[in-house]
């Protein structure tokens, strides 16, 4: 039986937490930064849990990732 691929632009955007939480960081901070407020940039710092609800299609792109 072969073995599984990754997704890697699902292994690139999430992590996951010791739990089997996947965790993300915000988009939108890279470039073209001029043009938005402190407060925006300041909330795209802080990254956030994916839901409960779309977790199960990030461990299908992730096979090995999860475990």
């Amino acid at each position: 039986m072969p073995k599984q691929k990754t997704k890697k632009a699902a292994a690139k955007r999430f992590k996951f937490t010791a739990t089997g939480k996947v965790k993300f960081k915000r988009q939108g901070k890279r470039h073209l930064l001029g043009s938005k407020s402190a407060k925006k940039k300041l909330q795209k710092r802080a990254g956030g849990m994916v839901f409960s609800g779309d977790v199960k299609h990030i461990v299908e792109c992730m096979p090995y990732g999860s475990k």
